[in-house]
């Protein structure tokens, strides 16, 4: 059983650490027990709108779903991850009908939201406070302590009092992702031992009883060195171990922002090349240009560095400032920078005559929640073809893909063949379709279009719903997870593989379009070409 809260004895007996963290579903089952809501017995889940729910957690599921508590999970629920104190809130917020002020103080929390609500009605009843001022800790993953404080505190009671609630008999759970405790120490699932602990053991503690220099003895850092080194040693170029700053890098663009300079770039030629500055960024405030070439930032050279590494190196916090030398037209100088919190435009519609042109930058949340309502809208004005520009698209959320995929195919058609060490299964889109069947569609990819872009332009090809246009693409076909830990390190990890719907392999391969167009900086060829194949 992974750990996390089991709903018998949420306060009495957690039968985690207290600083073990706790499954999203353990803390369902034990929301919905330890503040009441109603519950019924049966165990179908068909009527759920969610993917993979274990069937002990069936109804505590669809007690929570019907107070519209799991809105933020999407589709699949992913119940043995860890639950964050944010996420936590929001459904014990939902199951206790409690609204909040949608502004906040907090840097981590955006005004607006449910989670904005959620953390202001934990502020002012008690239920939780922020790890620091101005930051309230919304995506730190919640440990067994917090967990049994909060219900304790929502529920009315004094933390460590007895609530009698009942253990469901299948308290199996059928997620891939096992949630592991962050300690050196430790035992992971199933009672694997950390390779060699002993010896890593014996080591730090000489380290600490004998080495010299004592002012170099940093645990922080020879931590996340061992963590880097245990990645590593997978040879896997998608896992990695996230340092704090890495993830929250990681997390913000998910959502929908970066801080930076505010540019779309790619790789040209193994320089970093900006595509385009963002619309009242700084990198356009600054003068930067399409084309222009970033050499170095702040004095140290990209040259050498991949994709990630290098673009890293130009973003940073905000209000820091980075100094660029950049090339344009052969011509060498430096350029500051004033970095800055940027809105990610993932989704972009324009129109060429009665073509939709829409291009897509990311599959991340805004992709997930805003395509299909632009989409009904682009159907309401009778567009004679729509381009699906992916190009430079690096990827994403697996079900933002699945969601543009379902505006264009009928309900129930093949997104990916997907396959993990718990068995293999195929995902098909779960939504009509927002396109009519008779508005031709094409696709535009190329060698940076990567990961969920593959995924769409592979799905699409397969289903003869489009034509691809364009080059070869990246072919990244592995999917990703992010676990997140207590100090907000995390571990982003392959958990699976995809194929295409026919079962065509796209790791180390990629799409190939049905008609090869190569890019022109002078003219757009591979544009030019999608229009004339729709006019």
């Amino acid at each position: 059983m992974l750990p996390g809260l089991v709903g018998a004895q949420a306060f009495a007996e957690l039968p985690v650490a207290a600083e073990d963290v706790v499954t999203r579903g353990d803390f369902i089952r034990a929301a919905v027990q330890v503040l009441g809501v109603s519950v019924t017995q049966s165990t179908d889940a068909t009527d759920l709108p969610y993917q993979r729910v274990a069937q002990g957690l069936v109804p505590y599921v669809r007690a929570a779903h019907d107070k519209g508590a799991l809105t933020m999970f999407g589709r699949d629920l992913l119940l043995a991850r860890p639950i964050t104190r944010g996420f936590a809130l929001r459904i014990v917020a939902s199951l206790t009908n409690a609204v909040g002020d949608p502004t906040t103080d907090f840097e981590d929390v955006e005004d607006g939201t449910p989670d904005a609500r959620a953390v202001s009605v934990a502020i002012d009843k008690g239920w939780m406070h922020p790890i620091r001022d101005g930051y309230f800790g919304f995506r730190r993953i919640l440990k067994g302590d917090e967990a049994t404080t909060l219900l304790a505190k929502v529920s009315g009671r004094t933390p460590g009092t007895q609530v009698k609630t009942t253990k469901p008999k299948d308290d199996v759970t059928t997620q891939p992702i096992p949630t592991i405790s962050v300690n050196f120490r430790g035992v992971s699932k199933d009672g694997m031992d950390i390779p060699k602990a002993r010896i890593l053991e014996t080591i730090w503690q000489v380290i600490n009883d004998e080495f010299l220099y004592t002012d170099r003895i940093l645990p922080d850092e020879a931590a996340y060195k061992a963590a880097e080194a245990i990645v590593q040693s997978l040879k896997d170029p998608y896992t990695s171990f996230l340092r704090p700053v890495n993830i929250n890098s990681l997390e913000t663009q998910i959502n929908g922002q970066v801080t930076g300079i505010g540019a779309q770039v790619e790789m040209r030629n193994n320089i970093l090349t900006i595509v385009t500055p963002l619309r009242s960024s700084p990198a356009e405030k600054a003068g930067l240009l399409p084309n222009d070439e970033i050499l170095k930032a702040d004095g140290v050279s990209l040259s050498g560095l991949d994709f990630i590494q290098a673009v890293e190196k130009v973003r940073g916090e905000k209000g820091t400032k980075v100094t660029l030398t950049i090339r344009r037209n052969s011509r060498e100088f430096d350029v500051t920078v004033v970095r800055d919190t940027i809105k990610v435009p993932e989704v972009e519609i324009t129109w060429q005559g009665e073509v939709a042109i829409i291009a897509v930058l990311q599959f991340g949340k805004v992709t997930e929640t805003e395509l299909r309502p632009a989409l009904v809208k682009v159907m309401e004005q009778n567009p004679k073809g729509i381009i699906l520009d992916l190009r430079n698209n690096p990827g994403g959320l697996l079900h933002a893909a699945s969601i543009m995929i379902s505006n264009f195919v009928p309900k129930g058609s093949g997104v990916a063949q997907i396959l993990a060490r718990d068995g293999e299964r195929t995902d098909v889109t779960e939504e009509s379709p927002t396109i009519d069947a008779d508005v031709p569609l094409v696709v535009l990819v190329n060698q940076g279009s990567a990961s969920a872009s593959e995924i769409v332009a592979g799905s699409l090809q397969d289903l003869a719903r489009a034509k691809i246009v364009g080059t070869k693409t990246f072919g990244k076909g592995t999917v990703q997870q992010v676990l997140r830990f207590n100090d907000d390190s995390g571990l982003k990890i392959t958990v699976a593989e995809w194929k295409t719907p026919k079962g065509r392999k796209i790791d180390g391969v990629g799409v190939m379009p049905d008609i090869v167009v190569e890019y022109s900086s002078e003219r757009d060829e591979q544009m030019l070409r999608a229009l004339e194949l729709l006019r």
